[in-house]
């Protein structure tokens, strides 16, 4: 059974002030601190490429794991909408970087928000079907290459950030069953298109997540069989304070049950989720995840990882 078993984490130490930028976007202090929930975004260096991203995650990751050796690694994923080149694959370039073994399966997996998910089923399976014992799926959206510093919808949203999720047979959580959602009518409602900035159409990305939510994890959690009670913490994408807050009203979630971590660093894309999941692996009294993503596509996945 491949499961996760430690997850290395990298968010750029560089913070730009979204308070600073209220009066150019013409908006209230108070509406990015309290509706935005967004007060910095992490910023990387401008020559920085996504393989680097993925390359600092993964030092976190030995730090944590020091008995971690990277010619036993034989798969590797990198989940990200913002690879190095359109070719060669961003995987590929991660692995020579990092000097892991070339007997290793490496593919890129182009998914943003909901990515994660996606990438922890395709990962498993994978490996499984394989014989492949320990792996590395990592997330990098840089998302500062592509946003508008001029549109306040994306410029107090988006942070910089990746990281890598150690997948082995001896993991900590194991993953259940999936559920998954796609709206392609909707594409081009969060889009970017060839030699122009990232687009993003907030309220009707909104409308979606609140209409979908709640019966894509209904779906999850019956295919688990397990029931909201069960579960002690719901991990949805950090995309910003009013989703986050409106989804566990109308899902009549306790606040408590709902983090909403990324005040100082923001929307991480396909690493906001593992990113809090990190926080969960060394204690004992989480047993049940629900881990949901949603966003470009438009797309929604959840799944339920339980402690081993």
């Amino acid at each position: 059974m491949i499961g996760i078993k430690d997850i290395g984490i990298y968010i750029p130490d560089v913070r730009v002030n979204n308070l600073d930028k209220a009066e150019r976007h013409q908006v209230k202090k108070d509406f990015i601190e309290n509706k935005v929930g967004i007060v910095s975004v992490a910023r990387k260096e401008p020559q920085q490429l996504s393989s680097d991203l993925c390359v600092f995650a993964y030092q976190d990751l030995q730090e944590k794991e020091e008995s971690l050796d990277g010619n036993e690694i034989d798969f590797l994923c990198v989940c990200t909408q913002n690879e190095d080149y359109q070719l060669p694959q961003t995987s590929a370039i991660v692995q020579a970087k990092l000097g892991l073994s070339t007997q290793v399966a490496a593919f890129d997996i182009s998914l943003g928000c909901s990515g994660y998910v996606y990438a922890l089923h395709i990962s498993k399976d994978f490996m499984e079907a394989n014989g492949l014992e320990r792996g590395l799926l990592f997330t990098s959206d840089p998302y500062s290459d592509i946003v508008d510093p001029n549109d306040k919808n994306t410029d107090l949203i988006f942070g910089d950030a990746a990281t890598v999720t150690l997948l082995t047979k001896d993991p900590k959580f194991e993953i259940g069953k999936g559920a998954f959602v796609t709206d392609g009518s909707a594409y081009e409602k969060l889009i970017k298109r060839k030699d122009e900035y990232l687009y993003m159409d907030g309220r009707g990305i909104f409308n979606f997540v609140m209409r979908t939510t709640p019966s894509v994890v209904e779906s999850c959690l019956q295919k688990n069989n397990a029931v909201n009670e069960d579960v002690d913490v719901f991990i949805f994408h950090q995309a910003s304070k009013y989703v986050i807050e409106n989804l566990a009203r109308r899902m009549k979630i306790a606040e408590d049950k709902v983090p909403f971590t990324i005040a100082e660093y923001g929307n991480t894309v396909s690493s906001s989720i593992p990113i809090i999941l990190e926080r969960y692996l060394g204690s004992t009294s989480e047993q049940n995840i629900i881990i949901c993503g949603f966003g470009v596509g438009l797309s929604l996945a959840a799944s339920l990882v339980r402690r081993v």
